[in-house]
């Protein structure tokens, strides 16, 4: 199946083929800051799964992972594995906002305070244990 969604502006549209290999919320700081948001909803695919056109600017947030976002608009699209394999795709940038539901919360040891987690998803203090 392909999904496809992006920017506020629409600027930038990009089209995901096939499922994602997991639909997880990242509450590690790096997210937190990176989304401007306290979590980071995002599907993960196969990099190779992934269409992008448009313009688009990266910043490196650690040795492994560029944020794109759209140059004109700044919406945060994507966490793009610099190496080359995996790309999270912000769920809410799908047209159909809906299209995937998260199955687990990962680095729950830095989720806010305030937030109440009662979705009865799984929930990792750091990643997914191998």
């Amino acid at each position: 199946m392909i999904r496809e969604g992006g920017c506020l502006c629409g600027a930038v549209r990009f089209k995901s083929e096939g499922e994602p290999l997991n639909v997880r919320i990242c509450h590690c700081r790096m997210c937190q800051k990176a989304m401007g948001s306290p979590y980071f909803a995002r599907a993960q695919f196969d990099q190779r799964a992934l269409t992008v056109e448009g313009d688009t600017e990266r910043y490196a947030s650690s040795e492994n992972i560029d944020r794109v976002f759209c140059k004109r608009c700044g919406t945060r699209l994507f966490s793009w594995r610099r190496n080359g394999t995996l790309a999270g795709v912000s769920l809410t940038t799908f047209d159909d906002r809906n299209a995937f539901a998260p199955t687990e919360h990962i680095w729950v040891s830095e989720k806010l305070a305030w937030l109440k987690l009662d979705d009865g998803l799984t929930q990792y203090q750091g990643t997914i244990p191998a």
